[in-house]
């Protein structure tokens, strides 16, 4: 494989990362804490309905686990490419 194929497969997965890290990131802010706020209403998580959770305080904790995640997944796919700092 040459280094213009390697970067290019590299390339691909890093965009490949990237766009399921946006569609988590909307499915979680818009999707539950917005869209489907009122189907959740009857749930109820702390003392409020699981929407208001979401849009409030659990969309902010799914955030911070995409962020570790989305850094153990490039950090793994810089070293299969051997791009590692």
């Amino acid at each position: 494989m040459s280094d213009k194929d390697s970067a290019l497969d590299y390339w691909r997965a890093n965009v490949r990362i990237i766009l399921v890290s946006l569609v988590i990131w909307a499915v979680v802010s818009f999707g539950l804490g917005i869209v489907l706020r009122p189907a959740l209403k009857g749930i109820m998580v702390g003392g409020a309905d699981l929407g208001f959770w979401f849009a409030q305080q659990g969309s902010i904790y799914v955030f911070l686990v995409l962020i570790f995640v989305y850094a153990w997944l490039m950090n793994r796919l810089d070293r299969k490419y051997g791009v590692e700092e």
